[in-house]
């Protein structure tokens, strides 16, 4: 993962499949379309020659949130667009994209 740093603003730029999936994880946990996003807040010291990792705490992530996740996983069986009843964001998918999520719960298919 590279971490790029430009004043107040932190870039993570996925380096693998599996570091892709997992800042998509980390989006997701973080990110409430709907509501408020939660903060990523530093745990304890980082000191390079004491720790081989940094650690954060996601605020305000309950625990039956952290329990749902893994996501669902659901796929679309045709190409299509997706809808969030909550919010009325849109996307267009094709035939076995993943059918993503928001605001907590997988996005509907318009027929």
């Amino acid at each position: 993962m590279k971490i790029t740093i430009d004043k107040d603003l932190v870039e993570l730029i996925p380096e693998s499949d599996s570091e892709k999936t997992d800042l998509e994880a980390l989006w997701r946990l973080t990110v409430d379309c709907a509501g408020f996003n939660k903060k990523i807040v530093p745990v304890g010291e980082y000191i390079l020659q004491k720790n081989t990792c940094a650690r954060f705490v996601i605020e305000g992530l309950t625990t039956n949130t952290a329990q749902a996740f893994p996501e669902p996983e659901a796929r679309a069986d045709r190409d299509c667009t997706c809808y969030c009843q909550q919010c009325n964001k849109y996307c267009n998918l094709k035939k076995n994209d993943r059918i993503p999520m928001c605001c907590g719960k997988l996005m509907e298919i318009l027929d």
